[in-house]
């Protein structure tokens, strides 16, 4: 069974065992800071900035990825996580509404260090994990990531009730500090980066220039885009669905949201195996259909269909993410795997705050039921140009990218050629491990 092997490679399960502390006590941190603004402000709107502090870094991802580039990744995920766990007490010094801002400040820096820590990580995969387990690697990491959102935030509400916000971020600087050590503790060896030939601005904007040029990236990361923005769109009718379509109280969501949890930890665990078995721009459309359709479904008021719909919803969307990602890991050059990986990560994220504002707008002018319907009216086109866009570019599609492999390097450089930072096949010369005809990420 891969994943026996993803957990028996000391590596990768060391890697493993850093995202799920660090990922444990941030999303007990999330929850509890909206929570902890709203306890000492009495404002909503100030509690829902909480949320806004830790994504609005994202929209410098391409910036932040570049300095991922410039410096070793793992050095610089060791020492994040360090100053990350040091800046985490200053929250102790909250104990009223006048020290609210430093919650926002803090809440800031971790979002912005989560978008650098994001960029350096896929960089350092492809050095601490071997290529045939990284799809599994993938799928197990947001099976991990699904896992802590459900366990996660129920400690953190319980700490926060019982000890109040402070220990909860004390509790979060705990897991930076052995997050830390996990990756002090991976024993991969990482390739010195490329010293910089270009100015900051020009090396950013060649990070740019490789995901919009290249074949197999582009479709993948626009339809993670699109899937994002239909998201927003459609979690926003979750109060309303719930209320109005199958008669249950506001709480209901709370079962909503663990049935889709469910659903992303099954859809993590199989991820790998189902890109082995089908090229990834099929499997990134299959789960957009899955996430839409699922969407779509919920506008029947039945409530063993808005479970069965709920579930595919957890199981697709994060299988557009994974495709995603898997192939910007697999495909970009080793020196350009952080300032790609974040500004995918950009492309990807930026838009979903404005989608869930759009959505929630939409919810009062129009009935929930037409505002699902048509997020699974617009996942076909979406899916459908996906593969239309993919099969047209599977004579083009670039070697998949062993980056973190020091052995690998010199025989690969025969059969292949770097252009704009993306691996490119040479000539005819026919690769075992890259078949053109077959467009799927050779799998970690």
């Amino acid at each position: 069974m891969t994943v026996r092997k993803v957990l028996g490679d000391r590596d990768a399960a060391t890697y493993l065992g850093g995202v799920l502390v660090s990922g444990f006590g941030d999303s007990a941190m999330l929850l509890v800071a909206g929570i902890w603004v709203k306890t000492l402000t009495g404002s909503s709107s100030l509690a829902a900035a909480v949320t806004f502090c830790v994504w609005a870094p994202a929209l410098a991802g391409p910036v932040l990825g570049t300095l991922a580039d410039r410096v070793r990744r793992r050095s610089l995920l060791i020492w994040t996580n360090a100053a990350l766990a040091v800046l985490l007490p200053v929250l102790l010094a909250v104990r009223s509404g006048r020290e609210a801002w430093l919650l926002f400040v803090v809440l800031a820096v971790v979002g912005a260090a989560s978008v650098l820590s994001d960029a350096a990580e896929a960089g350092l995969v492809t050095a601490a994990v071997p290529v045939d387990l990284r799809g599994d690697f993938n799928g197990l990491r947001m099976t991990v990531n699904e896992a802590m959102k459900l366990l996660a935030p129920l400690i953190g509400a319980g700490l926060f009730l019982r000890y109040g916000g402070g220990a909860v971020a004390l509790l979060d600087a705990v897991t930076f500090v052995l997050a830390a050590a996990a990756f002090a503790a991976l024993r991969t060896r990482e390739l010195p980066p490329v010293p910089p030939a270009e100015g900051w601005r020009e090396q950013t904007a060649e990070g740019i220039r490789c995901l919009r040029d290249h074949p197999v990236l582009r479709p993948l990361v626009t339809v993670g885009a699109i899937a994002m923005v239909l998201s927003g769109l459609s979690s926003a009718t979750i109060y309303e669905m719930t209320e109005a379509g199958l008669h249950r109280p506001p709480a209901f969501v709370a079962v909503l949201y663990a049935v889709q949890g469910a659903g992303s930890i099954v859809a993590g665990t199989v991820a790998g195996a189902v890109m082995r078995r089908v090229p990834e721009r099929v499997f990134a459309a299959i789960g957009l259909l899955l996430f839409t359709t699922g969407a779509a479904l919920r506008a029947i008021p039945s409530l063993p269909v808005v479970l069965v719909a709920t579930l595919a919803i957890g199981v697709g969307l994060p299988w557009v993410i994974v495709a995603a990602f898997t192939a910007v890991q697999q495909r970009t050059a080793p020196e350009l795997v952080g300032r790609v990986a974040a500004t995918a990560g950009t492309v990807i994220f930026g838009p979903t705050a404005l989608a869930a504002a759009l959505g929630a707008g939409l919810v009062a002018l129009v009935d929930f039921r037409l505002q699902l319907a048509a997020v699974g009216v617009l996942g076909l086109p979406a899916a459908w140009l996906l593969l239309l866009r993919g099969g047209s570019a599977g004579s083009a599609e670039s070697v998949p990218a062993d980056a973190g492999s020091a052995d690998g390097d010199s025989a690969q450089a025969g059969s292949t050629q770097r252009k704009r930072g993306v691996l490119r096949p040479a000539d005819a010369v026919e690769d075992h491990q890259s078949d053109l005809r077959d467009p799927r990420p050779q799998q970690r």
